[in-house]
């Protein structure tokens, strides 16, 4: 569903320019010139996700547009063009978003991000513990205001158990003085089960002793705020902090994932390759090893062209998302692909391939003007508990066994066929 953005401003070239930074975040904008013209939207129409608010319009000079809006519990973004003490007082005292000063150009960069951040931050879940409701409820509204999913505890003790059982906690934000576990001792025991890759801490103390934020800081914590802070202080360091989370993740996945057909690459498949089959080993589950290729790949690559062929893969990883979903699927390079998966029996398991490269066969897969079809020959392991490269080469034997014998079909490793 398309998000409305409200737009109050009343020059027409900062309006143009909002308006085409919101519409390149999908926003769907309605613009208003005048505190009037937003009571009279509002009376009958106030179903906006957030506005952006200017602080001085011709019939509202000091900031009487904000609270307008505000009160109709849509989160609001001022811009202004003044940026004195007194003004910036008198903003930061009603529950914005942010502020903006009119000073260059970068300040509608930073608009954008802000306006990014409200459609995003709802996929980043962050746990607020303190004692003090309070201390804690005070944290949870500034959090809110940006969208951030929140949860909360009252003790470290309850901290631990919430990212138990809320996997995807990104931050989590610690009072010092707690009773059962204080917050140096929760961001050390966070540190034994989380990196600083998969979850940010950030300690906060009232206390007037500097040592407290190097003892955050040298038992694992990221930052450290020191009571009573500023929303603006705040929001930077908790936006500096999920940003960085967030393009940690975006480098693991670029290093993990084929950019092509977007399943695990090569060596992101070895990795959980091995761990999966550890732990089927253990709990005796049946489970397979199968390496595919497409046939006479190059052929189609030769007679129309790569951009064919990598619409030809591209399909393919459909199709294998589709049949294998639970299981381990990647590109391993080229035109091989690879599948690890359990399942009831061996049977169970040749079927499940089987109903896939029958699919493969009679599908025509669309290709600009022209509608391909091709097949997959695989070779496949059953249940072994030989090291993962053994079982890729008993794989590549029997998907060779396959070729040689006709293709489209499947070889089993260690088979009479094979």
């Amino acid at each position: 569903m398309t998000k409305r953005l409200l737009v109050v401003e009343d020059s027409k070239p900062i309006a143009t320019v909002i308006k085409q930074i919101a519409q390149s975040l999908k926003y769907d904008v309605v613009i208003t010139t005048s505190l009037a013209e937003v009571e009279n939207l509002l009376s009958t129409d106030n179903d906006f996700f957030a506005a952006t608010i200017d602080f001085s319009l011709p019939d509202a000079l000091d900031g009487e547009a904000i609270a307008c809006v505000l009160s109709h519990g849509i989160p609001g973004v001022v811009i202004t063009g003044k940026m004195d003490d007194k003004t910036r007082q008198k903003i930061l005292a009603q529950p914005v978003i942010d502020y903006i000063p009119k000073e260059n150009s970068q300040a509608f960069l930073y608009l954008k991000r802000v306006l990014h951040w409200q459609i995003t931050n709802q996929d980043n879940a962050i746990l607020v513990v303190d004692d003090s409701s309070s201390a804690r409820n005070h944290v949870v509204e500034l959090l809110k205001r940006r969208n951030f999913t929140v949860f909360t505890a009252n003790n470290g003790v309850q901290a631990l158990e919430k990212l138990k059982q809320q996997k995807n906690i990104k931050m989590v934000i610690t009072d010092l003085e707690m009773p059962e576990m204080d917050g140096i001792e929760l961001t050390n025991e966070i540190r034994k089960a989380y990196s600083r890759e998969q979850l940010a801490v950030i300690g906060i103390s009232g206390a007037s002793n500097g040592i407290h934020s190097a003892r955050f800081i040298k038992n694992g914590a990221d930052d450290f705020l020191r009571k009573p802070f500023c929303p603006e202080e705040f929001y930077c360091r908790i936006t500096q902090n999920i940003e960085s989370l967030n393009n940690i993740a975006k480098i693991q996945h670029a290093a993990n994932t084929d950019y092509l057909t977007e399943l695990a690459n090569r060596r992101s498949f070895f990795r959980s390759a091995e761990q999966r089959i550890k732990g089927y080993i253990k709990k005796q589950v049946p489970y397979c090893l199968a390496v595919l290729d497409i046939d006479h790949f190059k052929r189609i690559n030769d007679q129309y062209g790569h951009d064919s062929g990598d619409q030809v893969l591209k399909v393919l990883a459909l199709y294998m998302r589709k049949h294998f979903g639970s299981g381990l699927t990647a590109r391993l390079g080229g035109e091989e692909f690879a599948v690890l998966m359990h399942g009831i029996d061996t049977d169970n398991l040749y079927n499940k391939l089987d109903d896939f490269r029958r699919e493969i066969a009679v599908a025509t897969i669309p290709v600009g003007e022209n509608h391909l079809s091709t097949s997959i020959s695989i070779g496949v392991v059953f249940s072994s508990h030989e090291p993962l490269d053994k079982q890729m080469s008993e794989a590549d034997v029997s998907l060779y066994s396959a070729k040689e014998n006709g293709r489209n079909q499947i070889a089993v490793y260690g088979s009479d066929e094979d």
